[in-house]
């Protein structure tokens, strides 16, 4: 059941960012990528090599439907990299016996935390390899900052909304 429910959010999350968040140019700088939030609440218990994989394939998916070249599997496999350690240093052991990373389980403070550094990393990840120039440098800066903000508030809203 669980997983169902995972692959249900996954499929509408997959579809807003697509149909909806990837037609938004707001300001030519921002561009939030929502699809994140299946990656950042997936199960904490999964085995490492599993989360890559899991990473590589939603990736994958955004690279196709977005005609990206990797980028997004690149910046996907590296979230998901780094997920197990930012876990480890930002949740105490009694908060990771529970499966799943929300707001309910390690509280606003750790969530925020974790969701600002993940997706930071992978928007700047995204963005830096998009550019592939030090020229643009600046413009990728504002792009990260831009759309991390904005995704960051859209992830904590849902976090928030689905725990109220």
């Amino acid at each position: 059941m669980e997983w169902t429910k995972q692959i249900g959010r996954y499929v509408v999350v997959m579809l807003l960012q697509v149909l909806l968040f990837d037609q938004l140019q707001l300001w030519g700088a921002c561009h939030p990528y929502i699809y994140i939030l299946c990656l950042l609440m997936m199960p904490i218990t999964l085995p490492h090599n599993v989360d890559m994989l899991i990473g590589a394939l939603v990736g994958l998916v955004m690279d196709v439907f977005c005609n990206s070249l990797g980028v997004h599997t690149a910046a996907c496999i590296l979230v998901m990299f780094i997920r197990p350690y930012l876990i480890g240093a930002l949740v105490n052991d009694k908060d990771r016996l529970n499966e799943q990373i929300s707001l309910r389980s390690i509280g606003m403070e750790a969530i925020l935390r974790y969701v600002v550094i993940m997706v930071i990393i992978h928007h700047l990840m995204v963005f830096a390899l998009a550019a592939w120039s030090w020229s643009h440098i600046g413009f990728v800066l504002l792009e990260t900052l831009v759309s991390s903000l904005v995704t960051i508030l859209i992830i904590i809203g849902y976090n928030i909304l689905k725990y109220r």
